[in-house]
């Protein structure tokens, strides 16, 4: 009698394997991802939570950063997804700072910016495209001391705080300094430049929604 009972339990419990290995498994259908929607209006750049830095290689082997202490932005945005934004941008160039006082100087000189006569850097949009999930492709015209160029920032989208009135970006691009007239252009004993042509630029900024 147990040898009977025995093989029958095998035998449901083998069976009921069976059906689970047969039977789809039910599982909750996954959702698709939204684009991210940001509420239109007109916004302002956030100067004590935002920064407009720069690297660029100094002597081939290592790299130097700095800031522009001084700025200030906008955005206008009619859409959600944000492909109408109207964004522009403006630095003041004596503000910058590479935390050392004789390079800011030249930096400053007709060598570099010339920040007497070009005291401005300015960015103006011509288009923003959304590139999928919170990436963004920015494209507008670099004006560095009297030259004015395209450009493209690659811009991710942070997320948004404060019942949605203020947004988190940060966008960066890669210029090359010699096509805005900023040539000093000294040699290293092996023939690299001291200070490279490529500049990276990044912009953090938190805009904050303009009340109307």
């Amino acid at each position: 009698m147990r040898k009977i009972l025995f093989v029958s339990a095998t035998l449901l419990l083998g069976a009921a394997a069976m059906m689970a290995f047969v039977m789809p498994s039910q599982k909750t259908p996954a959702t698709k991802s939204t684009a991210n929607l940001i509420e239109t209006g007109k916004w302002s750049v956030d100067k004590a939570h935002s920064s407009v830095k720069f690297t660029v290689t100094h002597l081939v082997v290592s790299e130097v950063e700095g800031s522009f202490k001084l700025f200030d932005g906008s955005m206008e945005n009619g859409k959600a997804d944000l492909s109408d934004a109207k964004i522009s941008f403006k630095v003041d160039v004596n503000s910058i700072d590479t935390d050392n006082e004789r390079r800011d100087g030249h930096l400053k000189s007709d060598d570099f910016f010339n920040a007497e006569k070009y005291p401005s850097m300015t960015f103006t949009s011509t288009s923003v495209t959304p590139a999928g999930g919170n990436k963004y492709k920015l494209a507008g015209n670099l004006t560095i001391r009297d030259v004015t160029k395209p450009v493209v920032f690659d811009v991710t989208y942070g997320g948004s705080a404060a019942a949605n009135t203020k947004l988190g970006f940060k966008a960066q691009t890669t210029i090359n300094r010699f096509d805005y007239n900023l040539k000093w252009d000294k040699a290293t004993e092996s023939g690299g430049l001291v200070v490279s042509k490529e500049v990276l630029i990044t912009v953090n900024a938190q805009l904050n929604k303009v009340k109307e």
